[in-house]
């Protein structure tokens, strides 16, 4: 299997992401905390996690910014190199959400929505049957290297397979035989084997027989005792039939007792409600004023602020209103204006003049005299300007004082012009509403307000009897409670005095319950009078029955004996083959060991020893001539050993399959030569199966067939943002 495409959403640092994979060496490189990691997991889960797993791990693989009830959803696509067919495409799609985790694989033009069938199709596809297995052989992280054993009996029995052709299940079927054989020998008392179970019982059989005989004069007085218990419960059982019959009609009577005060309480409500309808009705055809209080209201708020209006303008007519005249003073611009059109001319005509001289030369005196004229004639023209500021100003007054004097020559005409329209209006209103003055108008307000308020008191009173119901209705409301009146005090009466008795229902209830705790008294007399009778059914069948399941047990006994001597025998082949085909597994291990580590080292290691049993590794020492344990030796050298063992068991266990080889960083403990000829392997390898590198470096990016970068996390922490720490210490 090939995957060309990842796809993840809501998974650890990623809301979403697609990264595209080349069909042999792929690198992936980035920073810390770039999704390296994310990408693996992502990998693993898709391939051996079922979609409806639900563990504590897939709720912390959400992503911290998404909302509560986003769960993680991984996609791939894949490709399968098939002899006969080609290339064959398929897709997959798990969203792990727990009990409610879907799948969806497509292949071949199948679709598969099962989780475990979707799984396991995949294993077929892939080889790789279970998550730990894949951890243990195609996963490869740098921190986990030399853990070989995380599914250590699935992978012996992988091993066995791709060695020996025999089925996968030998490890289970040892368990099996192992978890038979304990079945039968155990001999503890909490839980004995099944041998033990056939000896107790073998023993009790016999004691049974022996003391049948015993047992039939007891039997006889059992049965007396069950005839009399079921007599008497036969008896309680008909009195507590005919209590419960009594305290039904008592309980019915009490319930039609409550429903008919129930229902004159209704009947009060509604002819009640029927009085109030009746008084609304001729109070709504009965208004003191033919006009609605709102436009009432209106019309007299109109008559107040008018009869004000008429007071106040009486009040100001009342007076006289003198206007006076004053006689306007000699304006005093005119005198300066004058003086200053003659300061002008004699300025120009000083600097005209010195002007000319100097220009014919008939007389020169300088510059003096033209400056001298200048400055007359600017002062001259400073006191025109200050006469026509004065002109204006006094302009400006006559005007004000002709508008005072008009305006107060027209105020009295107007004010008595207003106080005609104001007492028109005032009549005008009172003839609308036919009243004579205005406290007529207040006081039929008045009476209005009253009436109106009369009318929503009963309104809200009506309301409050019967809610919504129309008026109308109200009067059948009323019969029809009057008839239910009547129907229930007929029930009553149809019961007969029980339903009068005052506390009936109490009473009886308490002889009911009298009866059935006797009832349940004679209920367990009599039951423990059948089972002891049951129990006791020792006749000379019974005897006879004893005998043959004596019988029986000896039969069994010798069947289980014969069973555990099988299953022995059974388990020490299995155990023998086992060692064989573990023995031949290794050996093709070693030699597939021998030329990759011979290769990375540099001929450094060319002798690999793997321990049958516990697959533990050794490498032969030039320096000491002689084996040292992988353990003893460098760190780089210790990664380099365990990953060529890896990869040696993902070929001899996945047989024809060719899962994806995912490697977190594998060579970050090799130095530069040993990384160049790790890499040169992992070339090769990714000939036949697909390699997907994750790296922090760059350096392997030329030898890639495709190179995916990452980038890293940008957020940094606001410290001005944060208030107290998350434990309620200070912020560093």
């Amino acid at each position: 299997m090939r995957i060309t495409r990842l796809s993840v959403r809501d998974f650890r640092r990623y809301r979403e992401f697609e990264v595209p994979l080349a069909p042999g060496l792929t690198i992936v490189h980035g920073p810390n905390e770039a999704g390296k990691t994310t990408i693996q997991r992502a990998l693993e889960l898709i391939l051996t996690k079922k979609a409806t797993a639900n563990t504590a791990e897939l709720d912390a693989l959400r992503s911290w910014d998404a909302p509560d009830d986003a769960r993680p959803v991984i996609s791939i696509d894949f490709e399968v190199d098939d002899d006969d067919k080609g290339t064959r495409k398929g897709s997959i799609e798990k969203a792990f959400r727990g009990s409610k985790g879907t799948v969806r694989l497509e292949f071949d033009g199948e679709v598969i929505t099962d989780p475990t069938l979707a799984d396991q199709a995949l294993a077929e596809l892939t080889g790789i049957p279970t998550e730990a297995f894949f951890r243990s052989t195609a996963s490869i992280r740098h921190h986990e290297l030399a853990d070989l054993d995380r599914d250590e009996a699935t992978l012996r029995d992988r091993l066995q397979a791709s060695i020996s052709g025999a089925d996968r299940g030998t490890s289970r079927a040892k368990r099996t035989l192992e978890r038979g054989l304990f079945d039968l020998n155990t001999k503890g008392a909490k839980n004995p084997g099944r041998l033990k179970v056939a000896e107790e019982a073998l023993l009790q059989s016999e004691a049974a027989v022996e003391q049948g005989e015993l047992a039939l004069a007891q039997l006889e007085r059992d049965r007396d005792t069950l005839s009399g218990a079921r007599d008497r419960r036969a008896q309680t059982d008909a009195d507590l039939a005919e209590r419960r019959s009594v305290l039904e009609k008592a309980r019915q009577g009490e319930r039609l007792n409550a429903e008919r005060v129930t229902a004159q309480e209704r009947f009060e409500r509604f002819r009640h409600a029927v009085q109030v309808a009746d008084e609304l009705s001729g109070l709504h055809s009965s208004h003191p004023s033919p006009n609605p209080v709102q436009v009432l209201e209106q019309l007299v708020g109109r008559l107040r602020i008018l009869d004000g209006r008429i007071r106040e303008l009486k009040a100001a007519l009342s007076g006289e209103i003198a206007v006076q005249f004053e006689v306007p003073p000699e304006p005093t611009w005119r005198p300066l204006s004058r003086i200053a059109v003659a300061v002008v001319l004699v300025g120009i005509l000083i600097a005209g003049a010195a002007f000319v001289g100097n220009l014919t030369k008939a007389f020169e005196l300088g510059a003096a005299p033209v400056m001298f004229g200048g400055a007359v004639a600017g002062i001259g023209f400073i006191l025109a300007f200050v006469a026509l500021w004065l002109k204006r100003s006094d302009v400006m007054q006559t005007q004000l004082r002709d508008v005072e004097i008009d305006r107060r020559l027209r105020g009295r005409s107007d004010m008595e012009e207003e106080l005609r329209r104001s007492e028109a209006d005032t009549a005008s209103q009172l003839t609308s509403i036919s009243l004579e003055d205005l406290p007529a108008a207040e006081t039929m307000l008045s009476a209005e307000h009253e009436h109106v308020s009369r009318i929503e008191r009963l309104t809200a009173q009506l309301q409050g009897l019967v809610g919504k119901e129309p008026t109308d209705a109200l009067p059948g409301l009323r019969d029809a409670a009057a008839l239910e009146i009547e129907q229930k005090t007929h029930a009553l009466e149809a019961l007969g005095p029980i339903a009068r008795e005052p506390r009936a229902r109490e009473r009886l209830e308490v002889e009911v319950r009298d009866l059935e705790a006797s009832l349940e008294r004679a209920r367990d007399d009599e039951a423990n009078a059948r089972a002891r009778v049951e129990a006791n059914v020792v006749d000379a069948e019974q005897v006879a029955g004893h005998a043959e399941r004596l019988t029986t047990w000896r039969e069994q006994l010798e069947r289980l004996q014969r069973r555990a001597r099988i299953y022995e025998r059974t388990l020490r082949e299995i155990e023998q083959a086992e060692q064989a085909t573990m023995k031949s597994a290794t050996r093709y291990l070693e030699n597939k060991m021998v030329a990759d580590i011979d290769r990375v080292t540099g001929g450094r290691y060319r002798r690999v020893a793997v321990d049958d049993k516990t697959l533990d590794i050794r490498v032969h020492a030039p320096e000491r001539g002689d084996w040292v344990d992988v353990t003893s030796l460098s760190q780089g050298t210790l990664d380099l050993v365990y990953l060529v063992a890896r990869i040696g068991l993902v070929r001899l266990v996945t047989g024809d399959r060719r899962p994806p080889l995912i490697l977190d960083d594998p060579f970050v403990t090799f130095d530069d030569t040993r990384a160049t000829r790790a890499l040169d392997l992992l070339r090769d390898i990714a000939r036949d199966f697909q390699v997907i590198y994750l790296t922090t470096s760059d350096r392997y990016d030329a030898a890639a067939d495709a190179v995916v970068p990452l980038s890293g996390p940008t957020e940094l922490d606001d410290l001005a943002a944060v208030g107290a720490a998350p434990d309620g210490g200070a912020h560093g």
